[in-house]
């Protein structure tokens, strides 16, 4: 792909536009444009994730979204500890990043320095904290 794109400073220049991932190789099938639109006719809609990657979204940028909600330093959405309010934006993190992204709770666990299972238990408070408090990933 990233020959066909003209090289790496090619592909470098569409991730500085926001264009990280590309749905084809046009030697294969066509450009992306062209996937986009057979995509739309046929009616197929892109999976959230997909959708959301599209838009720039990573874990960094959800960490961002749920301290901009938090009112906290995105480090501290990441950072151990037990105090009620840094455990609900990393429950709120979790369950975005498992459930929105698709990430494995075991990468998580380790980004996180948590146990998978513990991360499992934090995507279930995350999920709760979302639905009662209304909170979206995408504003």
């Amino acid at each position: 792909m990233v020959r066909s794109l003209g090289g790496w400073a090619e592909a470098e220049k569409l991730k500085l536009r926001g264009q990280n991932h590309i749905k084809s190789d046009e030697r294969i099938l066509g450009d992306s444009d062209f996937v986009d639109s057979v995509l739309a006719q046929a009616e197929e809609p892109y999976t959230r994730q997909c959708t959301l990657r599209r838009r720039g979204y990573d874990l960094e940028k959800i960490a961002e979204r749920v301290a901009e909600i938090y009112g906290i330093k995105v480090g501290e959405v990441l950072a151990r500890g037990r105090q009620q309010r840094r455990v609900s934006a990393r429950s709120l993190f979790c369950f975005w990043a498992v459930r929105e992204m698709g990430n494995s709770l075991a990468s998580l666990a380790i980004r996180l320095g948590m146990s998978p299972a513990g991360v499992g238990y934090a995507v279930q408070r995350g999920e709760a904290i979302a639905h009662e408090k209304g909170y979206q990933l995408i504003q």
